[in-house]
């Protein structure tokens, strides 16, 4: 199935616009809403590229920023994870709300510090959340709402990311939902080897066909 072209969108929220890029094939079997990690945006060329994975399996995904470009600037912000995650759940809202997409079932990815957003705001919705998938997530950062999250959930981590690997074998043990640790062996932590973010997006678009179709 073809990539749509995106769509540039404008989520309002807490008194400002955040930019997103919207794609929606055409008998879409699910939407995913992505959670970039602390100093990415929309524009991340790893994100932008498992998105364009998920269109080619009939997934429509929004790619936007979960800050405005003076809140990026602050590094206290980027960390705010309280703050990512209220983003995620505006945004989250909005797609609900928008007859482009209200009809799908919704899930997250997230990256990094996104990973963390994208977990506290699947347990804060519940069941209105049909899948999560982290790549190299900071899922300690959600450690207190892990045990509330119902969404099936993925963690892909890099063999060679030694310490983020640790936290998320800890975090998979606080997880009561259906769940995985998918390991790509010698991957680091941004997936830049040869073939390694290629798996990230196949992971991810199985795991995102078989719980939100």
């Amino acid at each position: 199935m073809a990539d749509p072209a995106r769509e540039a969108v404008t989520i309002p929220v807490d008194g400002v616009e955040l930019e997103g890029d919207l794609a929606v094939p055409e008998g879409a079997n699910g939407l995913v809403a992505f959670a970039h990690g602390s100093g990415s945006s929309r524009k991340s060329p790893r994100n932008t590229f498992v998105a364009d994975v998920l269109g080619e399996h009939g997934l429509g995904t929004l790619l936007f920023d979960l800050l405005t470009e003076a809140e990026d600037r602050e590094y206290e912000t980027r960390f705010d994870v309280d703050l990512l995650t209220e983003r995620l759940l505006a945004a989250t809202d909005w797609l609900r709300e928008d007859e482009r997409t209200r009809d799908l079932t919704l899930g997250y990815f997230g990256s990094s510090t996104g990973a963390a957003a994208a977990l506290r705001a699947a347990a804060d919705r519940g069941d209105g959340v049909g899948a999560v998938v982290s790549r190299g997530g900071r899922v300690d950062l959600a450690a207190d709402r892990l045990a509330d999250v119902t969404a099936p959930t993925l963690f892909l981590v890099g063999g060679a990311d030694t310490q983020v690997l640790e936290l998320n074998r800890d975090a998979l043990e606080q997880l009561s939902c259906t769940k995985e640790l998918t390991v790509i062996e010698g991957a680091g932590h941004l997936f830049e080897g040869e073939g390694e973010l290629e798996a990230v997006a196949e992971h991810a678009a199985e795991w995102f066909e078989t719980y939100l179709s």
